[in-house]
């Protein structure tokens, strides 16, 4: 086995990239579809625009495309301007959401010794001065 020597390795830290529970205007980076037998999902990944001191810090989570979950994924289509065509016939376009904008409401919950992000709730983006009371902690808007 070979020793590689990786520049940055040391400063790299998961703690570095994460941001606390609350409200954050964020832009869809991708959304990619996993299929599993009993629990098929959405892969989010969104980028944090506000509050400014997380901006850039990237959320990702799931959404689950179950039957009984569906409700939260046309929640958040709808909130983030999907086109209403494409909602309205069923399709979900992966290229269509990419760069979208909205709110979220975010939690973290630890199952199995690993910290998952939950989406609690969505906004339009217009929608987002009458959050800043709710901004996380030490989050000027």
């Amino acid at each position: 086995m070979t020793a590689r020597r990786i520049p940055g390795l040391r400063q790299a830290s998961p703690a570095g990239n994460n941001v606390p529970d609350g409200f954050f205007l964020v832009r869809v980076e991708r959304l990619q579809y996993r299929w599993q037998r009993r629990h098929p999902y959405f892969i989010i990944r969104l980028s944090v625009i506000e509050p400014s001191a997380f901006a850039g810090r990237k959320l990702c989570g799931r959404l689950y495309s179950t039957p009984r979950a569906l409700w939260k994924l046309s929640w958040f289509l709808r909130d983030f301007g999907y086109d209403p065509g494409l909602l309205h016939s069923e399709q979900v376009d992966e290229c269509a959401v990419k760069e979208l904008i909205g709110i979220v409401n975010v939690s973290h919950q630890i199952l199995d010794g690993r910290s998952l992000v939950n989406f609690e709730g969505f906004a339009p983006a217009s929608q987002w001065a009458d959050l800043a009371p709710f901004l996380p902690p030490g989050a000027a808007a």
